[in-house]
């Protein structure tokens, strides 16, 4: 993902104290890379998106057919939702180490509350929090930098018009500075024997 203002500017929080409600912050080399906000955004968007797949009645679900950019232009057919549940699953578990995974488990796959986590994690409340905080941070990061298909943004991902350019930047417009006033023009110098 690109990380530019119109990307992160929707998913950033207002309040945040890192990014002032921008969604962009730079990284250690000067790289601008999204804020933490706009990375728990995202991984919220692409979890929502995930229970409603998951929830989602299985009758109901709907084989599409997706063309391949190419010189033979083959399709394959496939099931869109049930794809994204085994990406989403399969990329969670490779992203994440065994204790944060624990953590994921119980907090969004089995669906327990913070009391319960911590009871059972045997945490306590605020590194519970953080380590929530943190894996949705890190999760957010790898479904938007997922190559060659990412799982955000979700509309790339199950749709199937695919762009075969980037989309670039207008060019800059130089303007060129018209003074207020137009310039002094130095006069002629008077000799000393002509004024007399």
């Amino acid at each position: 993902m690109l990380w530019t203002r119109s990307n992160t500017l929707a998913l950033a929080t207002h309040k945040c104290v890192v990014c002032r409600g921008s969604g962009l912050t730079f990284g250690r080399a000067g790289a601008i890379r999204g804020c933490d906000c706009v990375l728990r955004n995202i991984f919220k968007v692409c979890f929502n998106r995930f229970r409603s797949c998951v929830e989602r009645e299985k009758y109901l679900s709907k084989v599409t057919l997706e063309i391949h950019s190419g010189p033979n232009r083959r399709g394959t057919w496939g099931l869109k939702q049930e794809e994204y549940i085994a990406d989403f699953l399969s990329v969670t578990r490779n992203a994440l180490g065994a204790e944060d995974y624990r953590i994921f488990k119980y907090r969004y796959l089995l669906g327990a509350d913070w009391k319960l986590c911590t009871r059972k994690l045997k945490m306590e409340r605020g590194p519970f929090h953080h380590a929530v905080y943190r894996i949705q941070t890190r999760l957010g990061e790898v479904y938007s930098q997922l190559e060659p298909y990412a799982l955000y943004p979700l509309d790339q991902y199950f749709g199937s018009n695919h762009r075969t350019q980037r989309a670039q930047a207008l060019p800059v417009r130089q303007s060129r500075v018209v003074p207020i006033r137009p310039p002094v023009v130095q006069l002629p110098k008077l000799d000393d024997r002509k004024v007399a």
